[in-house]
């Protein structure tokens, strides 16, 4: 499906950004499988047994490779110049061992150290409450922008959003023009953290990119808008207020974006189920 007529994604003001993760879609074009089958793939062809076979092998390699480099422990080797080579830094994917926060404001994770790590952890989880379903409802959206920005900027975006969540742009997600969702079918929106990264950090602002994945779209029976996955990366610019950090200004670009994989595409019924029964999580680094 395409969106032509909106407004494309960039570094701008978010509520102008109709894709940026603020309940945006960040849908692009999507070729249906020919005929009348399922619209999640149910025609796609079926995985090959030695391609998925040497799939397994490969990640057993690779993880008896990382059990063995885990346990040389200090050792290594000298580099040409007689210098201990530089290991790499895991610092992006290693958890700190610090517990996630015990608070919650309006249902989202609260309370994050004025640190680098905080900074982190309150991005990943903004990131998950700001792409979510309940942006699409006035009152659930109302809460979740004020529980996840700087009160100074809460109630001019609150107003350009409600301008832009349109029974048009409504129409364009599948939902009705007041929001809510077809009879039959299940809305999902969800957007899942990958990785954190700090690029600007002192005692009262931070900045952090936040890699993330998502899910949006209509899972049912009929659905014309199939749920699909999409990367992007969100850079949120925080400020230290209240004794909690909060969000100034975000924006969002597309990608990194990995190779789709050849997994067989679940029917309606088996997405709306998974979305119904999983839920999300609190995120610390």
């Amino acid at each position: 499906m395409s969106f032509d007529d909106d407004p494309g994604r960039g570094g701008g003001d978010p509520a102008d950004d109709r894709f940026s993760t603020l309940g945006g879609t960040r849908q692009t074009r999507t070729r249906l499988p020919e005929g009348t089958g399922d619209p999640y793939g149910s025609t796609r062809r079926p995985q090959r047994g030695s391609r998925s076979l040497v799939m397994v092998v490969g990640v057993v390699v690779l993880l008896v490779a990382a059990i063995a480099f885990a346990n040389r422990g200090g050792d290594s080797g000298s580099s040409p110049d007689g210098q201990s080579p530089k290991k790499p830094d895991a610092q992006s994917t290693a958890p700190s061992g610090t517990k996630p926060v015990g608070g919650k404001q309006g249902g989202i994770a609260s309370g994050f150290a004025q640190t680098e790590q905080g900074a982190q952890s309150a991005a990943a989880n903004y990131a998950v409450a700001l792409g979510s379903e309940g942006m699409f409802k006035s009152s659930t959206r109302a809460d979740i922008v004020r529980a996840t920005h700087d009160p100074a900027v809460v109630d001019g975006l609150l107003g350009r959003l409600d301008q832009a969540y349109t029974p048009s742009f409504f129409k364009n997600v599948g939902l009705n023009d007041d929001g809510s969702t077809p009879s039959g079918l299940t809305f999902v929106s969800r957007t899942v953290p990958v990785g954190t990264k700090v690029t600007q950090q002192d005692g009262a602002s931070a900045t952090v990119e936040a890699w993330c994945t998502g899910l949006v779209g209509l899972a049912g029976p009929g659905s014309t808008k199939p749920v699909t996955q999409t990367w992007f990366t969100i850079t949120e610019k925080l400020k230290w207020v209240g004794g909690d950090w909060k969000i100034t200004s975000s924006s969002q670009t597309q990608g990194p974006t990995p190779v789709s994989g050849d997994d067989r595409a679940s029917t309606a019924d088996e997405i709306a189920k998974a979305v119904q029964g999983y839920g999300g999580f609190t995120y610390a680094r």
